[in-house]
């Protein structure tokens, strides 16, 4: 029966480079027609994540991103390691797993022609967690919109601090807000756009301080998670509690973007700042 499960095995291949399979409704989508919507489910609004460089594609203008500080990668001061191996392992893996160096990729380009600085994070580098080199490579995209009288964006997709380091990853969520900070001294803007997940450490810092914070439709946001929440409190929370919606109800996000429509709503409050 060799014959057979090769033939099926080639279906399956075939299927697979054809189809994609919304995680959140399960409908099955033709590759193309997903990717033409920006990987958001045209049958439930569901709004996929995105790697970092995907984003800056979707956002910035074409060929305008000039990548800084790319050099910088997570340190390992507590030469970490658990049941799984050592933290040193697990970053070179994620490395050549993702082709980035950490969980963020900064750097500057335009908007409708507009020059901004930009921080974007990557889920998929150890859950987007915040890390010595992550948070290095925040400030200093703050600090070179400082420089260079730039408004800062940043593009928050994190599952929390990243453990591995110990407190030094801590230090992280004030040493952040500290950069972004100064940019209130030359009056620039800084604008948080949280996607999903932003959770942890990063909800508790930079990504929720922005003079404007946006979100995408149905992300989870939050701190603790749902269930120590309950725990906690002895009280069962909302169904939509932690995400876009409940906090733009609740005055934690100034607004609700669809990804459709993110470039050119950052565009319009972009053009206000340049007007004032």
């Amino acid at each position: 029966m060799g014959w057979f499960t090769k033939k099926s095995d080639k279906n399956q291949t075939a299927r697979d480079e054809i189809w994609t399979v919304c995680d959140k409704c399960k409908a099955h989508i033709f590759k193309e027609d997903w990717n033409h919507n920006l990987k958001v489910c045209p049958k439930c609004n569901f709004h996929s994540r995105l790697g970092a460089y995907e984003r800056i594609g979707q956002i910035l203008d074409s060929g305008s991103f000039n990548e800084l500080f790319g050099n910088i990668s997570p340190a390992d001061p507590l030469s970490f390691v658990d049941s799984k191996g050592s933290y040193a392992d697990r970053i070179v893996e994620t490395k050549i797993k993702t082709k980035l160096n950490d969980s963020v990729v900064t750097g500057y380009g335009t908007i409708n022609g507009i020059a901004v600085s930009l921080s974007v994070m990557d889920f998929r580098f150890l859950g987007g967690s915040l890390g010595s080199g992550t948070g290095e490579k925040i400030l200093q995209g703050g600090l070179y919109a400082l420089k260079n009288n730039l408004p800062y964006i940043i593009f928050s997709a994190s599952g929390g601090a990243r453990m591995h380091e110990g407190i030094l990853s801590l230090m992280q969520m004030a040493k952040t807000c500290a950069g972004i900070a100064k940019l209130d001294d030359k009056k620039l803007p800084y604008i948080s756009v949280l996607t999903d997940p932003t959770t942890g450490g990063v909800s508790a810092s930079f990504a929720t301080v922005g003079d404007i914070n946006l979100a995408e439709p149905g992300a989870l946001i939050g701190f603790a998670g749902r269930r120590v929440i309950e725990t906690t409190i002895k009280q069962k929370l909302p169904e939509n509690f932690q995400t876009s919606e409940y906090l733009l109800e609740h005055g934690f996000v100034d607004a609700i973007v669809p990804r459709s429509e993110l470039r050119q709503k950052l565009a319009l409050i972009l053009s206000y700042y340049i007007r004032k």
